[in-house]
């Protein structure tokens, strides 16, 4: 009876501390999808910082919740005390509680999360933690739909486009959305340029609620024709008076990429059922992995439990070994990588070539994590003990790690365990990619290289060390920087020119005849480390010439003093429609829809200050 009753018990006690880790997720799914909602209303507000700060506090909420949830169950089960049988009866309890959850793959990781803080390691396996998925979510969906359908073959083009435009609801008024309506069309006559004739299943599905980011509102859909799927977005933007309009449309899965790659700050979108929307958008960008489309929607802990799923599943079924990266070995960090696998691995050395400690490194890290990386700045994901079996290891890599990082390896058997780990997307580090170019390739990696910096200072950040190993080539075509170790707020450094020599003995010393300050960074001194090479110098100088002179960073540094948020656009300038409409205004024939430019209205007051590119209503 004792032993029956003690059993009754434990399942009662199990039961009880599956539905206090529920509760704890449910707390912080409500909060996560509240931050959307705030990030719409900062929107049609133009409150750029406050949408900014939505997106940095959200990083912090994950974790938030989850120390929560653990102080609770120790504090009310001494859980740590528990029986190891216990577990698996939690885990049991808590998977018939999702039976009719709408984010149950995300409150899984939650579970993962609150465990992994009581157990020990030797705890996680799949009768305790969800190594595996148990609820599948491949046909859930939201009441009401998680998008939107227009059959504009019944109701009309137009007719279906500016239902779609109201549908989003919006509160604030557009300039001119018949304006709006007619340069979609002209954008998609000039895609389907071979002609496009509507079949028996045409159809327009756009997600339910917008993907909101820094100054931008991006309404994500597909269009369906005879079998065909064509992804498009239209990035919804407001100019100085508080009005909207639709700035392009986007078609493919090239550019809905480029939207969602993973050196941008992530998006606040209002989601019911996150699964839904994923799968939906692995239609449109069916070679990016769940892990960077979970992540991309602020979702970064799911996005870790797919890629180390992924990660598990690729090793199954590969031979290739873990290698040191190629390259120039780094002064702080030692990176390696798996060829067949396309990501790196970086772990902070114990032997650093800088005087830095491992506290500071990682606070350069979750700066970028926190800031918007404007797509020129890598975003990692970050793991802790992470078992890497000794046979997939090179020799020469543990060599490696053993003698830079040994502080931070255990030996598990036959595994090493890497304490601490970063782990990001590869790329070709620009200075090998320079040493192959072509002279056209060149030409395009040194313009990408100067952009790279002038996104990154529009975003108050100064790289610090730009030699050409501290940034990569992506297969898109893109320059992003990935080395974080130097990285500064613009407004936090001091350039200078170089002071004129005042006699010969000046001008030929060997150490600077001025004082330098910890903050003084002399933009002439580029020139020295950078341009030794005249084949890259005269591309680097012919584009970006203005970022030896102190005061070009000396001027954007007034304007981010200011509060003035450069924009800087995830897609190419030319395919805006202000483009369009300068055409327009240019042709004497223009059409009375193209005329009627609204006249200008007083600028809202309170607002906050922003350098935008004129919006096609400013001309």
């Amino acid at each position: 009876m004792n032993r029956e009753r003690g059993r009754e018990h434990a399942r009662q006690r199990a039961n009880e501390i599956a539905n206090a880790i529920l509760a704890g997720f449910d707390r912080h799914y409500a909060l996560f999808r509240y931050n959307a909602q705030q990030a719409k209303s900062r929107f049609e507000c133009g409150d750029w910082v406050g949408i900014q700060r939505l997106a940095r506090d959200r990083i912090a909420f994950y974790d938030k919740r989850v120390n929560e949830a653990f102080v609770r169950i120790q504090s009310e089960f001494r859980a740590k005390e528990l029986d190891a049988r216990v577990w698996p009866q939690v885990k049991r309890d808590y998977v018939a509680l999702l039976a009719d959850h709408r984010q149950p793959e995300l409150a899984e990781t939650f579970f993962n999360s609150v465990c992994t803080k009581i157990l020990h390691r030797s705890y996680f396996h799949n009768d305790i933690i969800f190594v595996r998925p148990a609820v599948s979510v491949e046909y859930l969906d939201s009441d009401p739909p998680s998008y939107r359908v227009y059959y504009p073959s019944t109701s009309g083009w137009k007719s279906a486009l500016r239902q779609l435009v109201i549908d989003i609801g919006f509160a604030c008024p557009f300039v001119d959305v018949e304006r709006d309506l007619g340069l979609i069309f002209e954008a998609a006559g000039a895609h389907f340029s071979d002609g496009f004739t509507a079949a028996t299943d045409c159809q327009l599905q756009v997600l339910r609620t917008p993907f909101f980011r820094n100054k931008g509102a991006y309404v994500i859909g597909r269009l369906i024709n005879d079998g065909e799927l064509i992804p498009f977005a239209l990035p919804v933007l407001q100019d100085s008076h508080g009005r909207l309009y639709i700035d392009t449309i986007l078609f493919g899965a090239e550019r809905i990429e480029a939207l969602f790659n993973f050196s941008r700050a992530y998006f606040m979108v209002d989601m019911d059922v996150p699964s839904a929307y994923v799968l939906f958008l692995k239609t449109l960008m069916p070679t990016k992995p769940e892990s960077e489309l979970y992540t991309m929607l602020g979702l970064h802990k799911q996005g870790k439990t797919l890629f180390y799923r992924d990660l598990l599943h690729h090793l199954r079924y590969s031979t290739d070994r873990f290698i040191v990266a190629p390259g120039i070995k780094g002064l702080v960090m030692t990176v390696f990588t798996l060829p067949s696998f396309p990501y790196v691995f970086k772990v902070i050395k114990d032997k650093r070539g800088k005087d830095m400690t491992r506290e500071f490194i990682a606070a350069q890290y979750q700066l970028v994590k926190f800031h918007d990386r404007v797509g020129r700045m890598a975003d990692t994901w970050e793991y802790s003990g992470v078992p890497f079996p000794k046979d997939r290891l090179d020799p020469e890599l543990v060599a490696e790690l053993m003698d830079t990082a040994p502080s931070i390896i255990d030996d598990d058997g036959d595994a090493l365990v890497i304490r601490h780990v970063y782990i990001e997307r590869r790329m070709i580090p620009l200075n090998i990619y320079l040493e192959h170019a072509s002279e056209s390739e060149r030409e395009h990696a040194l313009i990408e290289y100067g952009q790279a910096i002038k996104d990154m200072v529009a975003a108050n950040i100064f790289p610090g060390d730009m030699l050409y190993k501290n940034f990569g080539m992506t297969r898109q075509g893109r320059v992003v920087f990935y080395d974080y170790d130097e990285v500064a707020y613009i407004t936090d450094c001091n350039f200078r020119r170089i002071p004129e020599p005042m006699t010969p003995e000046q001008e030929m010393a060997a150490e600077p005849w001025y004082t330098v300050g910890p903050n003084d960074v002399f933009p002439e001194e580029f020139e020295t480390f950078l341009l030794g090479n005249p084949l890259i110098r005269d591309g680097f100088m012919r584009h970006h010439a203005e970022l030896l002179d102190a005061s070009y960073w000396q001027e954007r540094q007034r304007r981010i003093r200011e509060g003035m948020l450069e924009d800087v656009f995830p897609y190419p300038d030319a395919l805006r429609f202000r483009h369009r409409l300068a055409r327009r205004a240019t042709q004497p024939e223009a059409t009375p829809a193209a005329a009627s430019v609204p006249t200008t209205a007083a600028p809202r007051t309170g607002a906050v200050a922003h350098a935008t590119m004129e919006s096609p209503y400013e001309h």
